[in-house]
């Protein structure tokens, strides 16, 4: 049973750092792309970011380009989001998703998700 668990979400203000963590587990995830979108409160879920396997590609969405950076750790089957000077509007349920199929841009549709983890910025 392919899961994806993010963990890491909570409250912090704004100007202030938080790491989600996305550990993947049921499934030979190699080769994968893994990622995370977020939706917030009344909005359609969007596409954050995105890592290849390896490490050699990055796709970010460009309201987190220059904030957010998503490192991989391949021997814990585990993605992370680093999310740097974090804004009000940054507020959302992030979710970690995966597929073997690489983003088009901000463009993404990734067959695996997790159920997400709440990110709250207060101003």
């Amino acid at each position: 049973q392919v899961q994806l668990v993010e963990s890491g979400g909570g409250l912090v203000q704004a100007g202030g750092s938080l790491r989600l963590s996305c550990a993947a587990s049921g499934h030979t995830f190699s080769s994968y792309v893994m990622g995370w979108f977020r939706q917030a409160p009344g909005k359609e879920r969007e596409f954050v970011g995105a890592v290849s396997w390896s490490g050699g590609a990055t796709w970010y969405a460009d309201s987190v380009k220059g904030r957010f950076t998503i490192s991989r750790d391949n021997a814990k089957n585990t993605r992370y989001l680093q999310m740097n000077s974090l804004k009000p509007e940054d507020t959302a349920v992030y979710y970690c998703a995966a597929d073997p199929r690489n983003p088009s841009g901000s463009k993404w549709t990734p067959y695996y998700w997790g159920k997400g983890t709440l990110v709250t910025v207060s101003s």
